[in-house]
C-alpha cells in the first residue's frame, strides 16, 4: 500500500511492507528548484544536442555539394556519348541514384535544422523554467518544463530521423562505388 505524506516541498513515500517484520522503504523526491544539477542538465543537454545537430547539418551540406558536383560531371560525360557503351549506361543509372541521394540529403538537412531549432528553443525554455522554479507559481513552471521537454524530444526525433536518412544515402553512395569499382576491374583485365 502506497501512502504519500506531504513534507512542505518534499514528498515522502512510505511503502508498507511486512507489518510483522516492520520492513519500510522511504524515498525522498526533491523538486527541480532545489537541485542545481537538474537545472544545469536541462540547459546543457539541449546545447550539446544543438551542437551535434549543427555539425551534422554542416556535414550534410558538404555531402550535398559533392552530390551536386558529381551529378554535373556525370551529365557532362553522358551528354553526346555513345549510349551503347557500358560505361555510359552505368553513368546514366548513376544519375537517378544521384537524384535520390540529393533528395535524401535535403530531407536529412531539414531534420537537422529542425533539430537545431528545437534544441535551441528547449534551451531557452529551460532557462525560463529555471527562473520560474524559484517562484511560488508551480503551474507556470510545470507548463514551461513540459514544453521544454516536448521541444527537446522533437529535436531528438529530428536528429534520429536525419541520421537514418544519412545512413540510407550512404548505402546508395556505397552501391555506386562498388559498381564503379567492378567496372574499373574489367578495364584492367
Amino acid at each position: 500500500m502506497l501512502v504519500p505524506e506531504n513534507l512542505g516541498c518534499k514528498r515522502l513515500y512510505v511503502f508498507a511492507g511486512n507489518h510483522a517484520g516492520g520492513a519500510y522503504c522511504y524515498m525522498m523526491v526533491v523538486p527541480l528548484s532545489e537541485n542545481p544539477f537538474a537545472i544545469l542538465t536541462f540547459i546543457a543537454a539541449p546545447a550539446v544536442f544543438t551542437n551535434a545537430s549543427s555539425v551534422l547539418a554542416l556535414g550534410t551540406g558538404n555531402r550535398l555539394a559533392r552530390v551536386v558536383d558529381r551529378t554535373r560531371t556525370l551529365v557532362k560525360d553522358v551528354r553526346g556519348a555513345d549510349t551503347s557503351d557500358p560505361t555510359v549506361k552505368m553513368w546514366a543509372s548513376h544519375l537517378s541514384r544521384m537524384e535520390r541521394r540529393g533528395a535524401l540529403l535535403v530531407k536529412a538537412m531539414s531534420f537537422f535544422y529542425a533539430a537545431v531549432g528545437s534544441f535551441a528553443g528547449a534551451s531557452l525554455i529551460s532557462i525560463l523554467g529555471a527562473t520560474l522554479a524559484a517562484s511560488p507559481y508551480r503551474l507556470p513552471f510545470e507548463l514551461v518544463a513540459g514544453i521544454g521537454v516536448i521541444a527537446g524530444a522533437g529535436g531528438f526525433l529530428g536528429l534520429v530521423l536525419g541520421c537514418i536518412l544519412l545512413v540510407r544515402e550512404t548505402r546508395i553512395a556505397l552501391a555506386i562505388i562498388v559498381e564503379e569499382a567492378e567496372m574499373a576491374k574489367t578495364w584492367m583485365k
